[in-house]
Order: C-alpha cells, then structure tokens, then sequence
C-alpha cells in the first residue's frame, strides 16, 4: 500500500474520530456578531491562530456546505482536510511558504474571494502554515479587501486540551468532554483608503488583544517565543 494510500485513510479515519470526539464536547459564544451579519447577508472572515484549527472545526455552527477554509498543501493540511469535509466545509488548498515561493496559496485566495462573495463565510488562519506563530500574515487583509468582508478576530479555547509543545504554533487539540468558548473581538472592516498593511496590523492587535485576554499562559509564552 502507498504512503499516499495511507496518508488519505489515516486522515479520513481521524476525521471519523473527531466527529465523534466532537459530540462528547459543549461549547460556548462570548461577543458573537454573526446574527448582524447574517441579517443584512453580509459575508465574513473567520481570522483565528493556526494551533486553534482542531478547535475551530469543533464549533463550526455553520450551515452545511456554508463555511470555507484555506488548507497548506502539507501533512498537516492532508490529515485536516477529512475532518473539515466531514464537518461540511468547502477547502482550498494552498499556500506562500518562505522566500515569496507560492504553493497554490494565490489560486486558493481567489476561490476564497469568490466563495465570499456568493456568501459563504470563510475561516482564515492568520499565522499559517509555517508561522511565525501569532504572526498575521497579510493574506487575510488583502482578502477582505477584496471581497468587501470583515475580518472577525476568534480564538478557540478548549477548557480542557492537550498542547504539542514541540510544534511551531503549540498546535491545541481539545480533550473529550470540555468545553469550548468561541470567543470574538468586535468585527473589523476597512477604513476608505486603507491598505492591506495597515488592515493587518489592526488585525494583529485584535487577535493579540483576545489571547492575552482569555489565554494569558500562552499569550505570554508567544511573546518569550
């Protein structure tokens, strides 16, 4: 059997897994905006961590085949894709890795934009997919910009969770029987005038602002990184 046989029932078989791990979990919503958004059919960005992926796919509450996620074309990204199919997200793979090489990021973008402009909203991790860890990359700015979306900042925290210390981003995953909070700053949009740089820098402060708000260890563990 090849290592890409494998690769594809491994991640299937986890996202099995995670869909019954998930039914064992509660969760919570502290300073949801959606419902606004929602009313006047606004579309939106999801702009959360990397290491809250797992997480993020426990709590999506989105109506099936309403949500979309840029995926790396990595292992990481291999073994996720089955768990956001079998939680009814639409994925796009891709991504920019060091030194400006592109890895089908772009062509990923542009399906992002044109999945939010028929609606659908779109989750975003900002630091991905090699970090620096709680860096905002400016893909997100620049995909708001072009959609005419806001961004919601969001952390994912699990009230229980196992941390791998040894991963770039301190990947999370949610331990059986937790509960986890949802957690949004106010939704940011783009002012006349301004450009991706100054969009992901208001981005950044947000996200950090949440972190060290409801997660200060890691919070501070970011900062001595």
């Amino acid at each position: 059997m090849g290592a890409r046989v494998i690769k594809i029932l491994v991640g299937w078989t986890l996202g099995l897994c995670l869909v019954c791990w998930r039914r064992t979990c509660r969760y919570r919503v502290v300073n949801d905006p959606r419902s606004r958004l929602r009313a006047r059919g606004t579309p939106y960005i999801y702009s959360l961590p990397h290491a809250h992926q797992v997480a993020a796919v426990f709590v999506n509450d989105e109506s099936r085949g309403r949500l979309a996620a840029m995926v790396s074309r990595s292992r990481d990204g291999d073994l996720l894709v089955p768990s956001l199919t079998l939680r009814g997200v639409k994925v796009a793979r891709g991504s920019t890795r060091k030194h400006g090489r592109d890895k089908g990021g772009r062509t990923a973008a542009m399906a992002l934009g044109d999945l939010l402009m028929q609606g659908i909203p779109v989750l975003f991790a900002v630091d991905g997919p090699r970090g620096p860890r709680n860096h905002v990359n400016r893909g997100v700015a620049d995909l708001a910009r072009r959609a005419h979306a806001p961004i919601l900042p969001t952390v994912v925290l699990p009230s229980r969770r196992w941390i791998l210390a040894k991963t770039w981003d301190r990947f999370q995953i949610p331990q059986p029987f937790c509960t986890l909070s949802l957690i949004f700053a106010d939704p940011i949009v783009a002012r006349d005038g301004e450009g991706s740089e100054a969009l992901r820098e208001r981005v950044a402060e947000a996200m950090n602002e949440l972190e060290r708000r409801y997660d200060p260890v890691e919070a501070a563990r970011a900062l001595g990184d």
